[in-house]
C-alpha cells in the first residue's frame, strides 16, 4: 500500500516531454559564459539521437534579465515571446526547447497567464500583427533542454565511453546538483520532480554512475538572481550566496558541481576564483576549486567528445582534475587553440587558486 502510494504521487510530478522536432531557443548569457554547451547540446540531439531539431538564428532574447529586473515591462515581454512562437509556428514546429532556465519560466508564466486570461492573449496577438505582420499558435509542448537530456539518459549512457567513476579507486565521484531556480520553483508542476524533489539532475548524474551528495543548501540560490549582480551595490550579497552554498558542500567533499541554468554555472564557477582571490580560501583538493559543469558539458564529457571542443577552457576553474579521475584523454597543449590549431591566447594564471 505505500509502495503504491508512493507511485501515485511521484506521477504528479512527472511531465510530458515530446519525443522530436523541436524548436530550439538558444540562451542569451550561455553564448557568452560557455559557447560549448549548447553546440554540445545540438551535437547530442541531431548526431547521436537523430533528432529533428531546429535552431533559428532570427530568434532573440526572451528579456528574461531585464524583465525580472523591471527594466522591461511583461506586456513587451509577451510580445517578444509572441514573436518566438511566431518564428516556430512558420518553420511547421509545435514543440519549444529554451536553453535558458529563465527562458523556461517565462515561457511558462506566459502560456499559464494566456491560459487564466485569454483576453490578454488576444491584445498580445494584436501588438505582434501590428508590429511585426506576424501569428503564431502556442506550443503544444514546452520543456526545457535539461529535460529532454534526462528523457534520453539512459539512451545516451548507453552510447557513453565514460562513467563518472573514480579510475584509481573504482568509487563513484560525488556530485552536486544546482537546479536553476526558475525550472520549477515557480510552477512546481512544471519541473520533473517538482520544486522539492527535483530530478532531472540527480537523475543523469546516477544514471552515468555517480553519487549525488545531498547538502543543507542544495536548493538555495546560486547568487545571481538578477538584482544581486545587476545592482552594482548588490553584489556583495551576490557572493555570499554562492559562499554558503560552497561553504556548505565543502565539507562533502564533491568532486563536481553540476547545473542546468546558464547563470548558475557562471557565478558558481567564478565566485570560486573570487573568493580565493579575496580571502585565500578554496573549495576543492590541493588548492584548486570544484569543476562546475552544465548538463550538456557533462553528458559530452561522458559521450567521449573533446574537452575542448565541450568549451572547457571557458572555465574559471580547471576541469583537468575531474579529467584525470575519470580517466579522459585529452591533449594539455591544444587548451587554448582556436578551430584552425592556433593559440587563441593564454590567460594570466591566478596566484590565489591552481589552475591546470
Amino acid at each position: 500500500m505505500i509502495s503504491e502510494g508512493k507511485k501515485t504521487l511521484w506521477n504528479d510530478y512527472q511531465k510530458e516531454i515530446a519525443d522530436d522536432k523541436y524548436f530550439y531557443a538558444r540562451s542569451c548569457i550561455r553564448q557568452n559564459f560557455f559557447p560549448g554547451a549548447e553546440k554540445t547540446f545540438l551535437k547530442i540531439l541531431k548526431e547521436e539521437l537523430k533528432k529533428d531539431v531546429y535552431d533559428d538564428p532570427r530568434h532573440t532574447t526572451c528579456t528574461g534579465i531585464a524583465y525580472h529586473s523591471d527594466v522591461v515591462s511583461l506586456e513587451t515581454t509577451m510580445t517578444v515571446v509572441a514573436r518566438q512562437f511566431a518564428l516556430m509556428t512558420e518553420r511547421g514546429y509545435s514543440n519549444f526547447v529554451p536553453s535558458c532556465i529563465t527562458s523556461f519560466g517565462i515561457y511558462t508564466e506566459v502560456l499559464e497567464l494566456w491560459a487564466h486570461h485569454p483576453e490578454i492573449e488576444d491584445k498580445i496577438r494584436h501588438f505582434l500583427l501590428k508590429a511585426t505582420g506576424r501569428e503564431f499558435k502556442v506550443p503544444e509542448n514546452l520543456a526545457h533542454s535539461s529535460d529532454i537530456i534526462y528523457k534520453y539518459r539512459n539512451e545516451i549512457a548507453g552510447m557513453s565511453k565514460y562513467r563518472l567513476i573514480n579510475k584509481n579507486t573504482g568509487d563513484p565521484l560525488r556530485v552536486v546538483e544546482h537546479i536553476g531556480c526558475h525550472y520549477a520553483r515557480m510552477f512546481p508542476h512544471k519541473g520533473i520532480g517538482g520544486a522539492e524533489y527535483p530530478c532531472v539532475l540527480s537523475g543523469l548524474a546516477e544514471t552515468f554512475g555517480g553519487e549525488v551528495i545531498d547538502y543543507p543548501e542544495r536548493r538555495a540560490c546560486c547568487g545571481f538572481g538578477f538584482r544581486q549582480y545587476v545592482v552594482q551595490a548588490n553584489r556583495g550579497y551576490s557572493i555570499s550566496c554562492s559562499k554558503r552554498k560552497f561553504e556548505s558542500m565543502a565539507p562533502y567533499k564533491p568532486d563536481l558541481i553540476i547545473t542546468n541554468c546558464p547563470g548558475c554555472p557562471y557565478f558558481l564557477d567564478s565566485w570560486q576564483y573570487v573568493i580565493a582571490e579575496m580571502e585565500g580560501k578554496t573549495y576543492g583538493e590541493k588548492g584548486q576549486g570544484i569543476p562546475v559543469l552544465t548538463f550538456e558539458e557533462l553528458s559530452g564529457l561522458m559521450m567521449g567528445y573533446n574537452p575542448w571542443d565541450i568549451g572547457f577552457q571557458m572555465h574559471q576553474i580547471s576541469v583537468e582534475p575531474l579529467l584525470d579521475k575519470i580517466g579522459v584523454n585529452y591533449e594539455p597543449e591544444n587548451k587554448f587553440c582556436g578551430s584552425q590549431g592556433r593559440s587563441i591566447g593564454k590567460p594570466k594564471i591566478p596566484e590565489s587558486i591552481k589552475y591546470s
